[in-house]
């Protein structure tokens, strides 16, 4: 048990290690369709068909079991359509949303914060071009049916004609953004029959999301409102890929109007060459956003009518941002999180993946048995601490977390229990009490290490740009 804040409420780590009923049984059905995919349901073989009949069954009693029913009946028998496996979809997603609220629910026990309010229905509007969703679902259903193993290059090259004809659509970029990874993704494995591994569950998530998103109306979103008031940080949150770099800032947001604060977020992303990486990243997206000056100042900010989604995010304008007084990450942990609202997640959006649920830990003892993860105990219990989310763009090293006494991270979940990814500690040195942030470099740096990697990246940069100018003029 650690205190979370100063008013003296406690997090019961001691319940994220105990069992969840029903938990194993969904994750197990959602394994076993997963495996149908693989080989394809073209030509179910008896694992296959027990694969979609282990679905059917744990949705038994549930809205969607008839549906699901009839549709693993089809597809078990080579016939399914695609009614059927948009059904087959929707339930495996509707497992792991159940999955993902009972996390939520048991994470929301340990820390004591308040639910979520349940966000407004969605928003009406103008339905986007239907024959472009379909030859999308038409897609997406040949991929099922020929399964990860039989897939080639011009079955998945497929997808190339349906993402042209999204990408000029404005309401149809979600569903292209994610055809058109998916299918790189897939593209890049090609064949299919000489993989070594597959990413079963990966796989299977993107191509549910995607086939989901085909249906009308499956985009649309609550109306979002705005943010008036004083923005907290608490840490950054680095997700880097070869082309591509987000930072996603965790904050406390304090309205003007005295109502409860909530956890909100605020992402900048940036496309990135791989040469760029380390503390480099950060010239890539502090252009983008004056939120990350202030994190490594370690000021407030205070906002006016920025625009905020139903579930949270904050659709960021430096122009309804100022700098405000000094707030240091762990004073706001202490004082404000314990009483901030979690934010609420959209529907779709409801997996275990998405779990990422800001806490506050002190009093622990970072342990490490000979080279396995390190962990935390607390009050008895042991939390595994995920220390290669740690990004290279700053200060933050897993010696510092080992070193650590107190640390704020992001609650997640994965390979079957909860993790803690390490946004902050605080260490002691030479008998002082120092905080080491993950983001600390995010709006510049005199460490040496810092320096050296970004003037790297300026001449990166520099030399990237000399040359798209000279294609350009040429």
């Amino acid at each position: 048990m650690v205190p979370a804040d100063e008013g003296g409420r406690l997090m019961r780590t001691d319940l994220l290690g105990d069992p969840i009923d029903g938990l194993d049984e969904a994750l197990a059905a959602v394994d076993a369709f997963d495996d149908a995919l693989v080989t394809g349901l073209l030509r179910p073989q008896p694992a296959q068909t027990d694969g979609l009949a282990a679905l059917a069954a744990a949705l038994g009693g549930t809205p969607l079991a008839a549906l699901v029913a009839e549709a693993a009946d089809k597809a078990a028998a080579g016939a399914a359509g695609e009614d059927h496996f948009v059904a087959l979809a929707a339930g495996r997603t509707a497992l792991l949303g159940s999955v993902h609220d009972a996390l939520t629910a048991r994470v929301r026990e340990a820390t004591g914060r308040p639910a979520a309010e349940e966000p407004a229905q969605p928003v009406d509007g103008e339905e986007p071009v239907a024959n472009v969703l379909s030859a999308a679902r038409a897609w997406l259903c040949d991929l099922a049916r020929a399964g990860w193993r039989g897939i080639d290059h011009e079955l998945v090259g497929g997808a190339a004609p349906v993402v042209s004809a999204m990408l000029p659509e404005p309401r149809l970029r979600r569903q292209a953004t994610l055809l058109d990874g998916f299918s790189a993704e897939l593209a890049a494995s090609c064949p299919g029959a000489t993989l070594e591994r597959v990413p079963v569950r990966r796989w299977a998530d993107l191509w549910s999301r995607a086939l989901l998103l085909t249906l009308p109306g499956a985009a649309r979103t609550p109306a979002g409102s705005t943010a008036t008031g004083r923005l907290l940080p608490l840490g950054v949150d680095v997700q880097e890929h070869a082309t591509a770099v987000q930072a996603q800032v965790h904050a406390v947001f304090e309205p003007a109007d005295s109502t409860p604060p909530r956890l909100v977020r605020a992402a900048v992303s940036a496309p990135k060459p791989d040469t760029v990486v380390g503390a480099g990243l950060w010239q890539l997206l502090r252009p983008r956003m004056s939120l990350l000056a202030a994190v490594s100042e370690g000021r407030a900010m205070e906002l006016d009518a920025m625009p905020v989604t139903a579930e949270g995010d904050l659709v960021w304008d430096d122009a309804r941002a100022r700098a405000g007084e000094p707030a240091e990450p762990f004073a706001t942990a202490r004082v404000a999180l314990a009483a901030a609202g979690d934010p609420v997640t959209a529907p779709l959006d409801r997996h275990p993946a998405r779990l990422a649920v800001p806490v506050l830990l002190e009093g622990y003892a970072a342990e490490r048995e000979d080279d396995g993860p390190l962990t935390f105990a607390v009050a008895g219990h042991r939390l595994a601490v995920d220390t290669d989310r740690v990004p290279a763009a700053g200060p933050l090293t897993p010696e510092a977390i080992a070193a650590s006494g107190a640390c704020l991270g992001l609650l997640r979940w994965d390979a079957g229990e909860f993790l803690l990814q390490p946004l902050a500690v605080e260490t002691t040195v030479r008998k002082k009490t120092v905080a080491v942030h993950a983001g600390a470099w995010a709006g510049g740096t005199t460490d040496k290490a810092g320096v050296r990697a970004e003037k790297a990246a300026t001449d990166a940069v520099a030399v990237l740009r000399e040359r798209a100018g000279k294609l350009l003029r040429s």
